[in-house]
């Protein structure tokens, strides 16, 4: 995720903390939805009540950020950043997880923490009495509220990472749990919409709010699914990039730069990053040249690869 457009917070174990305009409208939206029904439990002060209630969700966030944090520097995973957006937080690393062990354990640990400081708070309200069991009942939910969320199964979520983790474990194939968590997204992007048209029908107050919530929802799983999904098309157009099969027979000049037979994927568009030309020398191990390989033959299977 871009760090443009951001304010920063601070650091936490010399990590960013960075928050974007979008959680901040998030939140104007959530004191709107919680404060009518506040007043409908009969709170005296549902407003105030409201605006605590929300900044400690943001926290729970940042808590359940931290633990991301702790995770993924437990793998040895350099963490750049970590932004509180539209529907919680992200944690973003400067590397990708090399297993799909390492991507299940510092996908979930955020969501375990939380639902363990949401357990233990709403068992600490239910032995406490007065204003501490308001407090700790609400904070409880806040934070199992938030486990909740981010376990829905769209990237960048939390949940659709875990999908995105076990597709790689039973496939074998990291770009196949992509997919997967792709698609699963977009159905819970529908089901968002879905529930938000449902909830409107019921004629409540609240019933725009709902439907305004549930439609922002869905429209953020439905845009990061289907941003997962081109991932996925890209990595495998990239896959199927070999100097072996893309090479013809013609002589290259003396002074074109070489690429070797067996350069394939990331590794070969690296190679032609580092020496742009519009054709190349092709040679095999021992340096002996076997032809040529344009780059507007590149371009054309990268075109139509996903097609393949």
């Amino acid at each position: 995720m871009s760090t443009s457009g951001t304010i920063r917070l601070g650091r936490v174990w010399s990590v960013p903390v960075r928050v974007r305009p979008g959680a901040v409208l998030m939140g104007i939206v959530l004191v709107a939805l919680f404060a009518p029904r506040l007043a409908d439990a009969g709170f005296t002060r549902p407003w105030v009540v409201a605006v605590l209630a929300v900044a400690s969700l943001y926290v729970s966030v940042l808590l359940h950020e931290v633990a991301h944090v702790a995770a993924a520097r437990h793998f040895g995973l350099p963490v750049h950043s970590v932004t509180l957006h539209l529907l919680g937080g992200e944690t973003l690393l400067e590397s990708d997880s090399a297993t799909a062990r390492q991507e299940l354990v510092t996908a979930i640990s955020g969501p375990v923490a939380s639902a363990v400081v949401g357990l233990a708070a709403l068992g600490a309200g239910a032995a406490a009495s007065g204003s501490n069991a308001a407090v700790l009942t609400t904070l409880g939910w806040i934070n199992v509220l938030v486990a909740g969320i981010n376990m829905l199964p769209a990237l960048p979520l939390d949940g659709g990472r875990v999908v995105r983790a076990l597709g790689w474990a039973v496939t074998g194939r990291e770009r196949t749990g992509i997919v997967v968590a792709g698609w699963s997204g977009r159905l819970a992007g529908l089901a968002s919409f879905g529930l938000g048209g449902w909830l409107f029908l019921q004629d409540r107050r609240t019933a725009w709010i709902d439907l305004a919530l549930c439609t922002v929802v869905g429209l953020f799983l439905w845009a990061g699914s289907t941003q997962s999904l081109r991932i996925a098309d890209r990595a495998a157009r990239v896959e199927r990039l070999h100097v072996r099969r893309m090479f013809d027979s013609s002589r290259p000049e003396s002074d074109w730069p070489h690429l070797d037979v067996d350069l394939r994927g990331d590794a070969l568009l690296r190679a032609m990053s580092q020496q742009p030309a519009e054709a190349y020398a092709v040679v095999d191990d021992d340096g002996e040249v076997l032809g040529t390989l344009r780059t507007r033959t590149v371009n054309r299977v990268y075109r139509v690869g996903a097609r393949r």
